[in-house]
Parts: C-alpha cells; sequence; structure tokens
C-alpha cells in the first residue's frame, strides 16, 4: 500500500496581546443592535467582521452599509459576501435615516457595496440616503465611504453632492500588491478616485491595511501618493484574516510601527492619521470631520 507522505501545515501566526478586542456588551449596543434588526439594516461592523463592533456599538454609533450586503467584487482580504446582488431596495434611504434620528447619532458613517453591474453604481440611492439623513436629522454630520466607481465619474459627482462633509474612498493596500488584495481595483484609478472628490470640494479621506507583506518604504511611497492627489484624513490598521478562506497575515506590526507611521504621515501633510493596530476606516470618524 503506497503511504502517502506526511506534510505539516504552517501555523498560523498568533495574535498578539495587543490585538485584544472588547466583547459587545451594554445597554447602548442592545439598543444599537434592536434598531439595526428591525429596520432590517445591514452594517459593515457585522459584514466586514469588525474588530471594533463593541467598543463602537456600546458607544451608540454604526456604519451603515447601503444597497444590500452581497457585493460584485471579490477581495481577497474582505469578509463581505460576494456574487450576483438582489434588486436594490428604493425605501432604503428612507430606513437608515429613520434609524439614525432614533439612535441620535451625532456623526454618522454610511458605506455599501460595490455595485458594478448597476450603470450608476448605486449612485441614486447614495445621493437620496445622504439627503434623506440630513432632512431628518439636521444636526448630524455625515460622512461617506465609498466604493470604486470604475472612472464613472458622472455617477461620482453624484454620489457625494448630497450634502456629506467628509468623502472617503479606501486604498486598502500599497501598489505592489494590489494585484493580490483587491484584483478587480486600480491603484491609480482609486488615486484618481480621490482628487477628484477634492476638487468637488469635499474633504477627502482613506485607509489602507498593513501586516500583508508590504514594506516600509511602500507605506511611505502610498502617503507620498495620497498627498500629492489632495487627502486630508489617513487611517492605517492591521489586516486580519477574517476566515481560512482569505489571505493570511504576513505579519502582526508592533503598536511602535503604526506609531512612527502617523508621525511620519503628519509630518508629509495629512490633517489627521489615525494608525493603530485596531483602527478601521471608521474608527473614531468623528474626530476626522
Amino acid at each position: 500500500m503506497l503511504e502517502l507522505p506526511i506534510v505539516d501545515k504552517p501555523e498560523r501566526k498568533k495574535k498578539p496581546d495587543w490585538l485584544r478586542v472588547k466583547l459587545p456588551i451594554g445597554e447602548n449596543y442592545k439598543k444599537v443592535r434592536s434598531l439595526v434588526d428591525e429596520y432590517n439594516l445591514h452594517t459593515i461592523c457585522q459584514s466586514g467582521s469588525c474588530p471594533n463592533m463593541g467598543e463602537c456599538w456600546g458607544a451608540g454609533t454604526a456604519t451603515f452599509m447601503i444597497l444590500g450586503n452581497t457585493c460584485t467584487r471579490s477581495c481577497s482580504f474582505c469578509a463581505v459576501k460576494t456574487g450576483r446582488p438582489p434588486e436594490y431596495d428604493e425605501d432604503e434611504p428612507r430606513r437608515v435615516a429613520e434609524a439614525i434620528k432614533l439612535m441620535e447619532v451625532k456623526h454618522a458613517v454610511i458605506t455599501s457595496v460595490n455595485r458594478d453591474e448597476l450603470k450608476d453604481r448605486g449612485a441614486e440611492i447614495w445621493y437620496q440616503t445622504v439627503r434623506a439623513v440630513k432632512e431628518m436629522s439636521p444636526s448630524t454630520t455625515i460622512e461617506t465611504l465609498i466604493p470604486d466607481v470604475k472612472a464613472n465619474w458622472e455617477a461620482l459627482e453624484r454620489m457625494i453632492e448630497g450634502g456629506q462633509g467628509i468623502v472617503s474612498h479606501n486604498m486598502e493596500t500599497v501598489e505592489r500588491l494590489y494585484r493580490k488584495v483587491r484584483p478587480q481595483a486600480k491603484y491609480h484609478r482609486s488615486l484618481e478616485q480621490i482628487k477628484r472628490i477634492k476638487e468637488y470640494g469635499k474633504r477627502t479621506k482613506t485607509g489602507f491595511m498593513v501586516g500583508l507583506g508590504e514594506t516600509e518604504e511602500e507605506v511611505y511611497k502610498i502617503m507620498d501618493d495620497l498627498v500629492e492627489h489632495g487627502c486630508d484624513v489617513l487611517t492605517i490598521g492591521q489586516y486580519l484574516q477574517p476566515t481560512k478562506m482569505h489571505l493570511e497575515v504576513a505579519e502582526y506590526i508592533h503598536p511602535d510601527l503604526f506609531a512612527k507611521y502617523k508621525e511620519i504621515g503628519l509630518e508629509k501633510g495629512f490633517d489627521f492619521v489615525e494608525s493603530g493596530p485596531l483602527v478601521r476606516s471608521s474608527y473614531h470618524a468623528e474626530r476626522h470631520i
């Protein structure tokens, strides 16, 4: 009988102590969870397996995800499910706005999946959602974290003309790793999108992950590119593998290096840099407005 050789699987890297997260508890967490369920809403907190969900929901804040919870992209880092999305819900803007009003949110963050199959990339729903929030909660500041529009600049303009104060579009990783991490995106196209958002007069923001195999020099290069294209706010966080089907963590970045990235980012010209192991694009977003 032929015996197959035994191949030892490499052990997954053990998470360091600085990556411990708070469990979701407390009355505010229960209130947010209840409203999200009652209004049949999606949040990137849940769909993206965000490590800060307990802290943010416990503080009474959440990032709402519109246009459903099925993405047309298949990024190798992201926990949001991918596939063919159903028809979008035209009543969603009203439900999102009502939930934000009931939660008494002071700063609302709204994001979405990619809807590449839609001619306008979902821009009209984006516009209607921002307008509904402003109408129902005029004192609430709004940040929108928008997807790649594949150079549909007319759709981009519609997405961001509703009145939000800050518009974010995440770069996610350094240029060399784009094909591996974001196979359906293009590095320079995302930079161009940020530049155009700035030219429309909006406060601009982006975020990227580290721990995917990038070098320090590549991190400084993406910082330079972003400053050149008019980015105001930068967030840097540790990549965490959501499931065994996703990219493995190449390295857990020490907090001291995150502190260094923040210092250098500010020196390069960003107005604000949020850099730390558990930082995500909407983490402490109220500070960035």
